[in-house]
């Protein structure tokens, strides 16, 4: 079923994502994983931003190295996200934004 930015919901491994593209950022961690390039990583993490306002990571990543980056996987950053996103780098550290250029 397509959504409003033409996203295509997509399951691997028995979980479900909101687009294609995150789904293969998934199957990335993965492999990236079974290499020991990172040690864990997790999907979805609750970040609370201000009383009645939550942000959820597509993913959270620790690194081999011991770094941790939480990452959003977007194909179109809307109005909302971008407001998210000011309001979640002052409490939690940088966001780093993934796009189809940066997963392959």
């Amino acid at each position: 079923m397509r959504t409003k930015y033409r996203a295509i919901r997509t399951e691997v491994d028995g979980r479900s994502f909101a687009s294609k593209l995150e789904a293969r950022r998934y199957r990335q961690l993965v492999e990236l994983q079974k290499f020991g390039l990172i040690r864990w990583f997790t999907c979805q993490v609750p970040f609370y931003l201000a009383p009645g306002i939550k942000y959820v990571s597509d993913f959270l990543v620790v690194w081999s190295d011991g770094r941790i980056t939480i990452e959003d996987v977007k194909g179109v950053e809307t109005a909302a996200f971008k407001i998210k996103k000011k309001l979640f780098e002052p409490l939690y550290g940088t966001l780093t934004i993934l796009t189809a250029k940066d997963i392959r």
